[in-house]
């Protein structure tokens, strides 16, 4: 590839620019195989391979299938490789199946990821997730339906209110004060552990209709003490555990969040609201929201198409300022480089699309006119030479 053009700010307006930008100088225009650097932590292009359970964990443990599995895409070139949303509690699962970092023997298992990845080039990072109310389900292949008893393999589901996820399950128990101190508590020590792994991103989850989006959401959240009720009040859970995390993460590491911008349902939680959980993430020292949507009520009406969560992620990005990455049916190299030229996101997050194709990465250098940065143990085999 080129050496990058820089082109003055008057033709390549700042948009939402994280507060460490210098806007007296010029910079240099980015596409998608740019570095793009977050605190001490350079991700090689701006290629992401997004949290995506496995189902197949055995009492929390990472094993050869993640291995493998997470090995592959940063072997294919993606700049940073996320673990799974993997529990900080026990009861936070959402199935039998996942990943889990409530215990001190899952860091081993997860360190030999985490090793491999960085070695391979990649940036390994981890997603810190409690499931709330739809924890204590069966495996999706096996319908997913709600693990009612123990019988089964289920588990006590809580939440910030006593409603289900679907009407016919039963009510989840609402966290107290004590419980909400227990999972602060559960997610420090989970980043601890996360930390000694050898991660080098975090990524807490408070999208999909898990814990910390219930206690964001009016439509989950009718509490009436201090994390209920207001704006302010339904988004001092999911604070509480970003300044917690930073305080204890080293300086030099980065921390993102992952949110759902919009319920997709009328009195939910919108994109307004989510400037300012974004604003507010950011002056606690969050670096990146990871702008999904939806998941939180199973009839949500959700318009999905082509890139179509990217406009919330230029908008966080734009009014809160801070840095975003982009997720949602991004399949294509050209679309996911315009994105990124476009000033719409920082980060690409694929999901499906880098299960279909491990090497997605290597093929955007190819199309975009780069030299794909094959492995020497197969770059010898697969470059052309000259004679």
């Amino acid at each position: 590839m080129s050496e990058p053009k820089t082109v003055g700010l008057d033709s390549n307006p700042c948009h939402g620019c994280p507060a460490d930008v210098d806007h007296d100088r010029e910079v240099p225009e980015v596409d998608l195989l740019s570095p793009l650097t977050i605190r001490d932590v350079t991700f090689r292009n701006r290629i992401v391979m997004s949290p995506m359970c496995q189902y197949s964990a055995a009492e929390g443990m990472a094993d050869d299938w993640h291995l493998v599995h997470l090995g592959s895409r940063a072997v294919g070139g993606a700049a940073l490789i996320f673990v799974e949303a993997t529990a900080v509690t026990r009861d936070g699962r959402i199935s039998p199946g996942d990943m889990g970092i409530w215990d001190d023997r899952h860091v081993e298992p997860l360190a030999r990821i985490a090793r491999f990845v960085q070695a391979r080039g990649a940036v390994p990072g981890i997603q810190l997730a409690h499931a709330g109310r739809k924890a204590s389900c069966d495996v999706p292949w096996n319908g997913g339906a709600r693990l009612r008893t123990p019988e089964q393999g289920g588990w006590t589901v809580v939440a910030p209110s006593p409603i289900p996820f679907n009407d016919d399950d039963p009510p989840p128990v609402p966290l107290d004060e004590a419980g909400i101190d227990g999972v602060v508590a559960a997610f420090e020590a989970a980043a601890r552990r996360a930390l000694a792994a050898g991660f080098r991103v975090l990524e807490i989850h408070a999208a999909h209709g898990y814990l910390l989006h219930e206690f964001l959401s009016p439509l989950s959240n009718h509490r009436t003490d201090q994390y209920g009720g207001s704006l302010e009040n339904r988004m001092r859970f999911l604070l509480r555990v970003a300044e917690s995390l930073r305080r204890l993460m080293p300086r030099e590491l980065p921390l993102f969040v992952r949110i759902s911008a919009t319920d997709w349902v009328e009195g939910g939680w919108d994109v307004e609201q989510s400037v300012v959980l974004a604003g507010s993430l950011r002056e606690l020292g969050v670096d990146l929201i990871d702008v999904s949507s939806g998941a939180l009520v199973p009839k949500a009406r959700i318009p999905v198409g082509k890139g179509y969560q990217v406009p919330f992620a230029r908008r966080i990005r734009d009014e809160a300022g801070i840095r975003t990455g982009a997720v949602g049916m991004i399949t294509e190299p050209h679309h996911a480089d315009e994105i990124i030229t476009g000033g719409d996101a920082d980060l690409v997050f694929l999901a499906r699309e880098m299960l279909r194709e491990p090497y997605w990465a290597l093929k955007a250098q190819h199309e975009l006119g780069a030299e794909p940065a094959w492995p020497t143990q197969y770059g010898y085999a697969v470059k052309r030479r000259s004679k």
